[in-house]
């Protein structure tokens, strides 16, 4: 392991192996064995612990004409935590054995390198705890961004691992949360994060009708759409109330989409993209996450539902695509 001082060729040799794994087609994964990645100026090198699988890789999953086979080692994965093993001698603030989530982008592996700008350090209270900085740190962002104040009503519509961290963080706001979802079991999730009505997503005209009895007729200050789907996002519309905000959190990755905007126009609504892409605006919500996690203002503890070694990692991202009941967010973690 390289010590801090060191220079790359003076730390492992590069004969050094990891297992990581490849997507190899359309719902094909395989493990490699492959070097091991040394840090580079400004990188550190962090041996995971595990890593989430997001939704977002379920459309490479299923092999669109724009992918390309196979995979480079470790692809996709982009929600990892784990130890500082080695680091560039350039690197300042972190040290061998410091225990960090990161933004990075090849963790679906047993090393991944990182810029030292996007990694955070995880406080001792979280010795042993599961940290999937990236979407932790997106609902932070994303509640930033809603604007969401005490006294408002908030419709969230998908709860999933994103929307029951937000009905939390709503209801803690002292916002009233109406949560609206497909499953029981995520409507009974909701409950225990503080939804104050739950509403199953089944019927399009008779949600709106029992939100607009609920909000007597004015709808809702706030709708967050966390689906990603065109009839969820057509629902939201329909909930925002006058001068209110539509805040888009759900990952449209399977093209175009049409807007009633008619009714957006009418009602003069406020419509915000809550996705970021500056890696200092995500790095601003994983440290806000850490924060809340290590104070006890966020538990996150009981949504990882499913956890996999890597060499099932198809499993994990079949569960991610089908949703068996009980589940909300699949982990892939190494011994």
């Amino acid at each position: 392991m390289a010590e801090r001082g060191t220079t790359v060729s003076e730390a492992v040799a590069d004969t050094r192996t990891m297992q990581a794994a490849v997507l190899a087609g359309p719902g094909q994964i395989r493990v490699e064995d492959v070097a091991r990645p040394e840090p580079g100026p400004g990188q550190l090198r962090i041996r995971l612990e595990g890593c989430g699988v997001c939704a977002s890789n379920l459309t490479p999953w299923e092999g669109p004409e724009w992918m390309r086979f196979p995979t480079p080692p470790g692809d996709l994965g982009h929600e990892g935590w784990g130890i500082v093993d080695a680091l560039d001698e350039g690197v300042v603030g972190f040290s061998v054995g410091d225990r960090v989530a990161a933004l990075s982008y090849k963790s679906y592996a047993e090393y991944d390198l990182a810029e030292q700008d996007n990694v955070v350090r995880l406080p001792e209270s979280l010795a042993g705890q599961p940290f999937p900085g990236e979407p932790l740190g997106c609902a932070m962002n994303i509640f930033r961004r809603a604007g969401v104040e005490a006294g408002q009503t908030v419709a969230i519509i998908g709860i999933g691992f994103l929307g029951a961290i937000l009905t939390r963080l709503a209801t803690d706001a002292g916002a009233r949360v109406i949560a609206i979802s497909r499953r029981p079991f995520s409507l009974n999730l909701a409950k225990r994060m503080g939804a104050a009505e739950v509403i199953p997503m089944e019927d399009h005209h008779a949600i709106i009708e029992q939100v607009k009895t609920l909000t007597g007729g004015q709808f809702c200050d706030r709708v967050i759409e966390a689906v990603g789907k065109q009839w969820p996002l057509d629902l939201a519309g329909e909930l925002t109330r006058e001068r209110g905000r539509l805040i888009v959190a759900g990952y449209h990755q399977d093209g175009p989409r049409q807007v009633n905007m008619w009714l957006w126009n009418w009602r003069g609504i406020d419509v915000i993209n809550a996705h970021e892409r500056d890696p200092k605006v995500y790095m601003a919500g994983i440290r806000e996450a850490v924060e809340a996690v290590a104070s006890g203002r966020l538990d996150p503890s009981g949504l990882y539902t499913h956890r996999f070694p890597l060499s099932r990692l198809d499993e994990a991202l079949n569960a991610t695509r089908d949703r068996p009941d009980g589940f909300l967010k699949a982990l892939v973690t190494f011994p």
